[in-house]
């Protein structure tokens, strides 16, 4: 009874010193009494205090409820810290709060009151004191995001705890004055309490065996209604790509709980035996296969009929409940798709979300082609990019592995082709039968097609010095005949691509004559188009806007290919131009339009094969692609900027984009940071009379209503004029030489602070031999930056003024892959202005387009 006295004459000083704390706007610490500190209270802080500090803590701040938990165990994170004390109350939590702020932790999770409440404190008094614990969190430690959860429900059906458990009037009315001011009080709130009450308003007895603290299967839950908040997520799964139907139901299937898979088809062994290495992986646990028992909860696949639109073999239909999930489709193949998207439902591992999803592609072709033949890749890099492919459905895996450079698919008889001595780079790799076997497998595994290039008869100098002889000769007809018996009679594979670009034809009967050879294997073949003469069954992959797939000739089919090069792409334009492709001009696939493949032709020689995917957007891409070509739609316009295609829908796309880069890119090179909260205002265009350095109105004055304004665009990356212009539409809609833009922004901070950015004016295309931009400058065009009127300093290029080499890698020269420009923020609102003059647009030379663009975006703190 005395230390109840006690806590409640502190809890008074408390609320007194609040709003004294309020008229001097500063939050102050009360001292308390020395009977409210209990032993346990005070063994806890202690070992608060002798605890190290470290990076990006994610603190859970509260009484015995928070510290009933293991939560770096339970979020299998050590960055997860318990700061949860037995019994505390509010101003329990108000006197040791120093030990929370000085830590600076990113994100703290509140959790308090219930005591309180158990100890006769007013509903208001109690609010005061959290408001209080905000208010200090937000002046000692401004960068803290701050969470508030809701009191949790209690239950006296268990007869304990009788002073916490008849509280459920005042619990509820707590709760809702917390979410009513969480808005002016600058935290989140997360409703806990609707999750964990049952239909009364109790606490759910399943979750409790006291009706105040959790059980396992509470903590559980606890983690699932959180983990968006504390990795920065949707509210919901991001999917990618995004079902064509999903409906969102209550509860969740607990995916902790479930221990058997039940088949009905022996067909889906390989299916069965991948999502129980998955289940075994998350759970832990055992997880048995079977065709007859079914245990609850448990996860089914069937075959049966699922109607779709288009490409039914493909399609299938998930559902989820608390008790069952439940995997349909016409094939393997679509059981395999929604496993799929599963595992992307299961992104805390944890628990599910009940849902109904059916689902199909609307291009048959969801392809990615790697070029090998140009830079070797070592096998374990070559299957993380099939896994992946496979984990968002894309289902061709294009293998070009014949360059001039060198020639890197084995073939038996002719051992001279990969021979050490015909290669000009990586010599002596190459990929041998037994490895181009294991990549087949790999990829029927995740239902993916392997389709081999050999190159013919252009990109073939290495043949040529291998086997002293020309393609198009009756000697080298009759040597790629005897490569083409090996490969069609070793390899399962339904197609060969004979590339067939880029060359001049001298044999009028080269390509017929293989093209014949080819398919008396039964195989198909493809070719790049604009290229040969081929005949009207060969599959034209197109790489050039030649309109070859507008004719009338409704015999051929195409793959497209068009603008669906990585390499060329900045990494932040990538997503966004991909996002808004529609796909061979058409909404959805057809007989003709068969899909599209993505491209990776890194020609420049490459350091390591790992720089290849470091300095290409692969992966944030490859998710683009596989989200435009499964769902279709997009628009016949080619852009480059956000403001010009379906910004809404991307700002959507991007959200997802990242938590998929944040859950399952940990440690692989993703080139991708949020970009649509970058507005800028453009002024100019200026005429600069060919003088790049001339300076106009925002140089010359801080009045930006005299400044000669143009148009708003959204974007970290902006294209003022697309070096394929006008095919490729960018921001300044008529650009001419000699001219000079301006762009401005705004950048907050929540204090002083170093932070770091991605600049560029000039992402140089990792095909062609571009120079290295000079010496103390951001590029060749004069580009310049200044931060609250302080210019910042280009790069310290490793390379500068370096006239362009194929043979020499990249090292700094692309924004993304060389250290960040760190620049010092003041606290508040920070002035940014870019200037970007151009003068002739025709380039020093083919390897030196002129880009006419810049860079700008903060890295939030990656």
């Amino acid at each position: 009874m005395k230390n109840t006295f006690s806590k409640s004459i502190y809890l008074l000083l408390v609320i007194l010193i609040f709003f004294i704390a309020k008229l001097l706007a500063q939050v102050t610490q009360p001292a308390p009494p020395e009977t409210f500190l209990t032993t346990y209270y005070l063994q806890r802080t202690s070992l608060f205090k002798s605890l190290p500090v470290t990076k990006n803590e994610t603190i859970f701040l509260g009484n015995s409820i928070t510290d009933g938990s293991e939560w770096s165990q339970l979020f299998n994170d050590v960055h997860c810290v318990n700061q949860g004390i037995s019994g505390d109350i509010t101003a329990g939590v108000i006197h040791r709060l120093n030990l929370v702020t000085d830590r600076k932790p990113p994100k703290v999770f509140l959790l308090i009151g219930t005591n309180d409440l158990a100890h006769g404190i007013a509903v208001d008094s109690a609010l005061k004191n959290i408001l209080l614990i905000v208010d200090y969190i937000h002046q000692q430690s401004p960068l803290t995001k701050l969470f508030v959860q809701s009191i949790l429900p209690v239950n006296p059906i268990y007869k304990k705890f009788s002073t916490h458990t008849d509280k459920t009037k005042q619990i509820n009315l707590l709760n809702t004055k917390l979410k009513e001011l969480s808005g002016e009080n600058r935290y989140t709130y997360i409703d806990l309490y609707s999750f964990f009450a049952d239909r009364d308003g109790l606490m759910n007895p399943k979750l409790t065996n006291d009706g105040l603290h959790l059980l396992g299967d509470g903590y559980a839950l606890w983690k699932h209604i959180i983990f968006p908040f504390v990795y920065g997520l949707t509210a919901r799964p991001s999917l990618i790509p995004k079902p064509q139907q999903i409906k969102w139901d209550n509860g969740f299937f607990p995916l902790y709980k479930c221990h058997s898979i039940l088949v009905n088809n022996n067909t889906l062994q390989n299916e069965s035996n991948q999502l129980q290495q998955f289940l075994q992986s998350v759970t832990g646990k055992a997880i048995i296969v079977n065709n007859s028992s079914e245990e609850s909860p448990s996860i089914e696949l069937r075959i049966s009929k699922v109607n779709s639109p288009l490409v039914a073999s493909e399609a299938y239909r998930l559902k989820v409940t608390p008790e069952k999930i439940l995997i349909e489709a016409n094939t393997s193949h679509g059981i395999f798709n929604g496993i799929q998207t599963l595992i992307q439902l299961a992104r805390d591992k944890e628990m599910i979300d009940a849902c109904e999803i059916t689902d199909w592609p609307a291009f048959a072709w969801r392809g990615y082609m790697i070029d090998v033949g140009r830079n070797y890749m070592p096998m374990d890099l070559l299957k993380q990019q099939i896994e992946i492919m496979g984990r968002y459905k894309l289902n061709v895996f294009h293998f070009h592995s014949t360059e001039d450079i060198a020639w890197r698919f084995g073939i038996k008889a002719y051992p001279q082709l990969t021979s050490a001595s015909t290669m000009l780079r990586n010599a002596g790799e190459y990929y041998t039968s037994k490895n181009i076997q294991e990549l087949i497998q790999y990829c029927k595994e995740r239902h993916i097609t392997f389709v081999p290039e050999i190159d013919m008869p252009g990109h073939s100098a290495a043949f040529k010095r291998a086997m002293g002889t020309d393609m198009q000769s009756e000697s080298g007809i009759t040597i790629l005949k005897h490569i083409l018996n090996e490969i069609c009679k070793t390899y399962d594979v339904p197609y060969i691509h004979i590339g067939a670009d880029e060359v001049k034809i001298t044999n009028e009967k080269f390509i017929p004559e293989i093209t014949q050879h080819i398919e008396s294997f039964g195989k198909k073949v493809i070719g790049w188009q604009p290229g040969g003469n081929f005949t009207n069954n060969t599959i034209r992959q197109l790489w050039m806007d030649d309109n070859a797939h507008l004719s009338k000739n409704k015999q051929t089919q195409f793959i497209d290919s068009r603008h669906l090069y990585l390499n060329h792409m900045d990494p932040l334009e990538s997503t966004v131009t991909i996002f808004n492709r529609e796909i061979g001009d058409v909404p959805e696939g057809n007989s003709e339009i068969l899909g599209a493949t993505l491209c990776t032709w890194n020609d420049r020689r490459a350091s390591e094969a790992i720089d290849i995917l470091r300095m290409n957007p692969v992966y944030p891409g490859m998710l683009t692609f596989s989200e435009r070509c499964w769902r279709g739609g997009g628009r016949q316009e080619w852009i480059s900027n956000v403001n010009d295609g379906d910004a809404e829908s991307f700002k959507e796309f991007e959200h997802r984009l990242l938590d998929q880069k944040k859950l399952f890119f940990k440690g692989i090179p993703f080139p991708y940071v949020r970009q649509t909260q970058m507005q800028w205002r453009l002024y100019g265009p200026y005429n600069n009379n060919g003088n790049l350095s001339k300076k106009f109105e925002p140089e010359l004055s801080n009045n930006t209503e005299q400044w000669k304004f143009y148009k708003e665009e959204t974007g970290g990356t902006i294209v003022l004029r697309h070096w394929w212009y006008p095919l490729i539409k960018a921001a300044v809609d008529s650009p001419k030489e000699n001219s000079t833009i301006y762009a401005y922004t705004k950048i907050w901070s929540d204090e002083p602070a170093l932070k770091n950015f991605w600049i560029g004016f000039y992402d140089p295309s990792r095909s062609t031999a571009t120079d290295t931009p000079p010496e103390n400058g951001w590029d060749y065009k004069q580009s310049k930056v200044w931060v609250n009127g302080q210019p910042v300093a280009p790069p310290d290029w490793e390379h500068a003024g370096q006239k362009g080499d194929s043979e020499v890698p990249l090292v700094d020269e692309g924004y993304s892959y060389r250290e960040p420009t760190k620049i010092l923020l003041k606290k508040g609102w920070n002035d940014v202005l870019l200037k970007c003059p151009v003068g002739t647009f025709k380039g020093r030379d083919w390897q030196n387009p002129v880009k006419w663009m810049f860079t700008f975006v903060p890295l939030d703190g990656e």
